[in-house]
């Protein structure tokens, strides 16, 4: 079990097992590539490399990563290898070990030392501000952004940006807009100081901030040295920046000559900003106009204004109203208003806008708390703890109604969790998922019923015991969570596949059928072996093993029918018996008893070949070994069932295909790969030869680089995973991956000649939580809690409830009550919005 959470821990990593790895746009450079760019004038990023520390192995990950984003401002970035060829001064010196280079014009324009340029957001950030630091000004005192006023104004808008600190999210944000906008607007950038107390932002707010500022103005705002501001109420992004300057650009004032709910909704990119309707008569048109215009620079940045005129024979709007606003959304619909001045118009925004800051500043405070926990599914589940899953659709099973529950289907299938379990509460989503799925299709009712088991309360069943003369079906339940598959007057059967919704599904799908089936003409023996069982497994290759005996009264056939039972759910299996058992032998020359194995890599022309043992056990063994592939490729799903062979894994990975090329040669490792297992014979039954496509199973990049500590060049062949011991070897990477070569190498780990590349961790997976008896903790608890309360504990106990009744019933008397707000704190007539 611990293993399977290791997997899903692995798979709930957000993006770990969607992304798929880009083609990579980092260039390596040559000595003569390096010159021929150089001489061209192009702006380059190179860093050259020397060793490669954990440090400088890291920075290289993030280095090709900001490639793709460098790339759209004319940025080439690459590295080049000192320790191939030397370039004069940049492979010589001590400095450049912890530089990287920009270079522009020709010439060396500005090195950054690693510490400053640690990850993509800080490369794109710091590149392309010390590209735009022409353009970009940094202003550090109020009087330096006066005279920028003074010296913008009629000409330029200004654009202010406080970030927390450079190299930042933010800080690249900001320098990304201004890449584009750079022409249009007058980019600043500041850090804090006084400039912030003249915007009125405090400085210990811990968020970054933008400030538009109006200079280019018409002369009747021209009545102060300061420019006017409107400030973005979003938080930083390159997105929400690119929306913000569009929303600057949007007509102060629309006049229209209709109805407010014939106006059409605000259009990209005003999509998202609200729209505010004043009316205008046309005796005091002028004076409307200018309200309007006040009105709309303190919404600016919030909504849309829109005056209409009354005079319009299509506005239908009662005199009644003086106001209208429309909010962004489904509903659409013109809500209309009678207000008597301004600061109520504008109370209906900044309210809204205060709410919204609120309820950011607690997601903030909340998710504070996730650094606390020390995994992403406990992470998960923190987040969603609010949105509980509707457990209607699946059986509360309890001590009480247990036996009588598992008797009304053929097959129950039991959920036992605890609620407090990170996993557990995870998993129950999925349990519920599938609940659903099946009552949706009508498979449920009395074919399976799918239930839950809550440990945390019903102890006793779920420690295998309870009042009931009846012994229930399974042993004490130790893991947490865990999925038995229960059948009326049968042991239980214990799920040991994926804690995921589509997994448990299909072990569902498959666990419906009769295991095993009794097939007694070629029709149904050729139905069962190429035909999916159900409509709900289409697209899915099942594993299929079918059992030939002579009679159905030989003593093969209770063996078979016992290890069929205990592979319900992950392989189909079939029984021929008499002549057609003996026609089906004849054909394939073997002798009758027989099994055939048809594992899902191998055509069914092509199954394996069994004998029939003596005992379930030794069966069961034989018919697993023969479905597992020679050479598996690992993923997410299988891995568990691989790492439980308990054999060292002799792990290739290879990196995704960028060409047809690309897939050629890998295709020619996993070949040799497969050379090494035939050309090795039986010294590699101790090893599971194996393969990882990365760009299939990109979590596989986090394993390669926990077994060695970086990321080494691709492909990677390492050896790992020992019984008896946590030592990882690394197959040369200088040289190239040969049979023959593998297994003198093999030889040479197995002498102990073969210094280890890296360790395992050490940390080891027990169960989240002992299994406690909670029920029993209580009782034994209450009476020392009713020893330890004194008769004076009771008459002040007694005292409390007399003045807590009397409270009530004045309370009740008087209507009013102080849990209750008053008349006097009447909500605002507009709180919905």
């Amino acid at each position: 079990m611990w293993m399977c959470i290791a997997v899903f821990l692995l798979w709930m990593r957000p993006g770990g097992c969607t992304e798929k790895a880009n083609i990579s746009l980092l260039i390596e450079y040559t000595a003569a590539d390096f010159y021929e760019k150089l001489h061209s004038g192009k702006m380059m990023f190179i860093y050259f490399e020397h060793q490669v520390s954990p440090t400088v192995a890291l920075f290289l990950v993030e280095l090709e990563k900001s490639a793709e984003a460098l790339q759209d401002y004319g940025i080439l970035v690459g590295k080049l290898d000192c320790n191939k060829e030397l370039v004069h001064t940049y492979c010589m010196e001590e400095r450049v070990l912890h530089t990287a280079f920009l270079f522009r014009g020709g010439k060396e324009f500005l090195g950054f030392d690693l510490d400053t340029v640690f990850d993509v957001n800080s490369i794109v950030s710091e590149v392309l501000f010390a590209i735009l630091r022409e353009e970009v000004k940094y202003v550090h005192t109020d009087a330096d952004l006066l005279a920028m006023e003074k010296a913008a104004r009629g000409r330029k808008d200004l654009v202010l940006g406080y970030v927390l600190s450079l190299g930042t999210q933010e800080h690249r944000s900001m320098m990304e807009t201004a890449y584009v906008y750079g022409s249009k607007y007058q980019f600043i950038l500041i850090t804090g100081g006084p400039v912030l107390k003249h915007l009125g932002a405090d400085e210990q707010s811990h968020s970054s901030q933008v400030w538009f500022l109006h200079c280019r103005l018409h002369s009747g705002h021209r009545t102060s040295d300061r420019c006017p501001f409107t400030r973005m109420r979003k938080a930083l992004s390159t997105l929400s920046l690119h929306s913000f300057l569009q929303l600057m650009e949007a007509p102060l004032v629309t006049e229209v000559y209709e109805d407010p709910s014939s106006v059409k909704p605000p259009q990209f990119p005003y999509q998202q900003t609200p729209q505010v309707f004043l009316f205008a008569h046309p005796a005091t048109e002028h004076l409307d106009r200018e309200t309007a215009t006040t009105l709309a620079w303190r919404l600016r940045g919030l909504a849309l204004l829109v005056l209409v005129h009354r005079q319009s024979p299509a506005v239908k709007t009662p005199e009644e109203y003086n106001a209208a606003y429309r909010l962004p959304g489904k509903n659409l619909d013109v809500k209309y208003l009678t207000l008597h001045d301004l600061d109520e118009v504008l109370e209906l925004f900044t309210n809204q806008e205060k709410e919204e800051e609120e309820d950011e500043g607690m997601e903030e405070e909340e998710n504070s708390h996730f650094g606390e926990l020390d995994d992403e599914v406990a992470a998960s589940v923190y987040e969603s703890r609010g949105n509980l899953p509707d457990v209607d659709s699946i059986t509360h099973l309890t001590s009480e109604n247990f036996h009588a529950t598992v008797a009304q289907s053929s097959m129950t299938v039991a959920l036992f969790y605890l609620k407090w379990d990170a996993v557990s509460m995870a998993f129950l989503s999925s349990f519920i998922e599938v609940a659903d799925r099946l009552e949706e299709k009508a498979f449920s009712g009395s074919v399976v019923q799918m239930s839950a088991v809550d440990c945390g309360e019903w102890t006793n069943l779920c420690a295998a015991q309870t009042g009931s003369s009846l012994p229930l079906p399974f042993q004490p339940i130790t893991a947490f969570p865990s999925v038995l598959m229960l059948r009326p007057n049968e042991s239980a059967q214990r799920y040991r596949g994926m804690l995921g919704a589509e997994a448990l599904h299909r072990f569902i799908m498959l666990s419906l059928q009769a295991s095993p089936v009794r097939l007694s003409t070629p029709k149904e023996v050729t139905s069962f072996l190429q035909e999916v069982p159900h409509p709900e497994l289409v697209g899915y290759q099942p594993e299929r093993v079918l059992g030939l005996f002579e009679t159905q009264t030989d003593t093969g056939v209770s063996l078979f029918t016992e290890a069929a039972k205990s592979l319900r759910g992950e392989v189909l299996t079939g029984l021929l018996t008499d002549e057609l058992a003996e026609k089906w032998a004849a054909e394939h020359s073997v002798d009758l008893p027989a099994l055939f194995v048809f594992p899902s890599w191998r055509t069914p022309a092509r199954p394996l070949f069994l004998s029939v043992p003596t005992s379930v056990k030794e069966l069961l063994a034989h018919i697993r070994s023969a479905l597992l592939h020679p050479l598996p490729e690992l993923t997410v799903e299988n891995l568990p069932s691989f790492l439980s062979l308990g054999k060292a894994l002799l792990l290739l990975f290879v990196g995704e295909e960028e060409d047809e090329i690309g897939r050629r040669q890998n295709q020619a490792l996993v070949e040799e790969m497969r050379g090494v297992v035939e050309l090795g014979g039986g010294r590699m039954k101790s090893y599971l030869a194996c393969w990882i496509h990365l760009g299939r199973t990109p979590a596989g990049m986090s394993v390669l680089g926990s077994y060695l500590g970086s990321m080494p060049p691709l492909p990677a062949l390492v050896l790992t995973h020992f019984p008896s011991g946590d030592e990882v070897y690394q197959f040369p990477p200088s040289a190239p991956i040969a049979a023959p070569s593998v297994l003198r190498w093999l030889q040479r780990v197995e002498a102990g000649t073969e210094t280890p590349a890296g360790m395992l961790g050490d940390a080891s997976w027990p169960p989240a939580f002992d299994f406690y008896d909670f029920l029993k903790i209580m009782d034994t608890q209450e009476p020392e809690a009713a020893l330890k309360q004194t008769p004076a504990d009771e008459d002040d106990m007694e005292k409390d409830e007399e003045n807590e009744g009397k409270n009530i019933a004045e309370e009740e008397a008087t209507g009013s009550s102080s849990r209750f707000p008053t008349s006097e704190n009447k909500a605002d007539i507009h709180s919905e919005l």
